[in-house]
């Protein structure tokens, strides 16, 4: 059976393209197996999916024939198509002849174009890896920058990732001969088949040092403390994770892992967020209530005025436009303020008198 990439990532198949990257995102931390408690199956089941879905041309191919119909036949599996005919199919297929009677071919250059990649085979890269920080709510709203130190696998310095002693050359692998991978003839029963799969002896590079760098010992990367700048954009919320393309572990020869942050924001005394506003609280008098009046409120961007319209009621919101959280390029949400109407416990004789003419006026 066919994997089902909507149900890995636990979206519908009308998902969109921001709706499947965040919840990728999701089970990229959650199960990132470099985390306590992760589950490196299951990232690399979630990667492997939002590697097909997040990509629009992937994406159709998959929903025409990657999805399980079921039901339809012996073979049947990858979009309900009947392998058992494929196999019948290549009976005096004209490829290569294996010498032992059987027809040799790669399977990844048919499947090539539904897995991704040339030959079937997913590009080598280094290792995506995860932290976290935490940020007090303001910085959340408008946007912060931090600069952290983590420590990962990079790039060796002395090197340049080569492997090789500085100042001198690197040697054609004799073991792939220079192409980085190696041919395995595997049978099955569609017959024998040639695989392909990284050289262990130059690790895909297709080259080995003649003399092997003293700081990496030929490794071309190493482990070593790296300083990340990140910048956090405004409105982010709590939760979210940040990728930084690229600055996961490196890999000699490919293309380095990413970093995903997670962000965690501060929760704040006067403010809370929902959506795109700002939500606070604001106590008034009585008498203000009644009458109406003016207050110096305080916001994410200062103080401000707020007018307060006679016969307010407890528990309305007046809104503060353009205070709130900025989204889009050059829109802002909007700041509700609460109005909570504080009755006083006790009335002097004055108020009491006051008070009860109000009562007679049937106020």
């Amino acid at each position: 059976m066919a994997k089902d990439y909507y149900t890995i990532l636990g979206v519908s198949k009308s998902a969109s393209e921001d709706e499947i990257k965040k919840a990728f995102r999701a089970l990229a931390h959650k199960y990132h197996p470099d985390k306590k408690g992760g589950d490196e199956a299951k990232f690399k089941e979630a990667s492997e999916a939002y590697a097909v879905l997040s990509d629009t041309k992937k994406r159709a191919q998959y929903d025409q024939f990657g999805a399980y119909s079921g039901g339809q036949g012996q073979g049947a599996g990858f979009g309900g198509f009947d392998f058992s005919n494929f196999a019948q199919g290549f009976q005096g297929f004209e490829g290569f002849n294996n010498g032992e009677g059987g027809v040799e071919f790669d399977l990844g250059d048919i499947f090539g174009d539904f897995f991704g990649g040339a030959g079937g085979r997913r590009a080598k890269r280094g290792r995506d890896i995860s932290m976290d920080i935490e940020l007090p709510f303001k910085d959340a709203i408008f946007g912060a920058e931090r600069r952290v130190l983590i420590t990962k696998t990079a790039l060796c310095d002395v090197c340049a990732g080569t492997g090789a002693k500085k100042g001198t050359a690197t040697i054609t692998c004799s073991t792939c001969n220079g192409k980085g991978q190696i041919r395995e003839a595997r049978n099955t029963f569609f017959g024998s088949f040639a695989t392909t799969r990284v050289c262990p002896t130059c690790k895909g590079r297709g080259e080995v040092p003649k003399e092997e760098c003293t700081n990496c010992h030929g490794e071309g990367a190493l482990k070593k403390q790296e300083e990340i700048h990140i910048i956090v954009p405004a409105g982010v919320e709590n939760g979210e994770m940040i990728r930084m393309p690229g600055r996961g572990e490196a890999l000699p020869g490919a293309q380095a892992g990413d970093l995903y942050v997670k962000v965690h924001v501060k929760a704040d005394k006067l403010f809370t967020r929902e959506e795109n506003n700002l939500v606070t609280a604001l106590s008034i008098k009585l008498s203000d209530a009644l009458l109406g009046g003016e207050y110096r409120i305080q916001t994410l961007d200062g103080e401000t005025t707020l007018s307060i319209p006679q016969g307010v009621k407890q528990g309305e919101f007046l809104r503060v436009r353009g205070r709130g959280v900025p989204h889009g390029r050059s829109s802002r949400g909007d700041l509700m303020v609460r109005v909570d109407i504080e009755f006083p416990k006790k009335l002097s004789k004055a108020a009491k008198e006051a008070v009860e003419k109000l009562r007679a006026e049937g106020i």
